[in-house]
């Protein structure tokens, strides 16, 4: 991911947009949300994603040759979709809170439409294994040979931790935002680095490897939004 996005955390209220919509609200009329404010948007560019990744993968994918794959793979995959699915939640989460930083909403917005795309390669490398799309128990980390329940995955935020940013707003909202998210990609590292190396199957090898990449990035940039603070 690319760290063109602004490193301020000027907020929404004190931009020509939202004094326009103090301009509104005092002739009395109705206030109407940026589209990047409305969750259900948000939402529709995801699913979006997520089909247009299957397909990709439909399409490139079924050539009939045999799938190298192996409980590191299938494991991995599990594992690393519920963890991108948190991620997700809670940024679309974030983009749903009043007064957040314009700074950070770019970044919110572009980790919540890559890692949704990202579930759908995902998606698609289980189907090219023939392997189950979910796990079939509430076990994760067993393919690393550290089981545990999904709650004590490494950087998972906990519900009480995902209560207080739906309730949170402006500054408050960016600094849990960031914080979450910063110890979330911490989180998901190790898993992706142990794939990178451990995968029977060569794609799984390289796409873990981009994305370890990839969020090692994200965490540079977040942590760098989370000084300016």
């Amino acid at each position: 991911m690319n760290s063109q996005h602004e490193p301020q955390l000027a907020t929404a209220a004190g931009s020509d947009d939202a004094q326009s919509d103090a301009e509104l609200a005092a002739d009395g009329d109705e206030i109407v949300l940026r589209w990047w404010q409305h969750p259900v948007n948000v939402l529709v560019m995801i699913v979006t994603a997520v089909l247009v990744a299957g397909m990709i993968g439909w399409l490139v994918g079924d050539d009939g040759r045999d799938v190298d794959t192996s409980e590191v793979d299938v494991g991995f995959l599990h594992d690393m979709r519920f963890h991108h699915e948190q991620a997700v939640e809670m940024s679309l989460t974030y983009l749903g809170r009043p007064d957040v930083a314009r700074g950070v909403v770019p970044v919110a917005r572009s980790i919540a439409f890559g890692q949704a795309f990202e579930i759908g390669m995902m998606f698609q490398l289980l189907v090219d294994m023939n392997a189950p799309l979910t796990a079939e128990d509430d076990q994760v980390m067993a393919w690393m040979g550290m089981p545990m329940d999904e709650d004590e995955m490494d950087g998972m935020a906990s519900e009480a931790e995902l209560d207080e940013l739906a309730s949170a707003e402006g500054a408050e909202a960016d600094e849990l935002y960031l914080d979450l998210m910063i110890a979330h990609h911490e989180g998901g590292l190790h898993m992706l680095e142990y794939a990178a190396e451990e995968a029977a199957n060569a794609d799984v090898r390289r796409y873990a490897a981009a994305w370890a990449e990839a969020q090692s990035a994200e965490i540079r940039e977040l942590a760098a939004l989370r000084s300016t603070g």
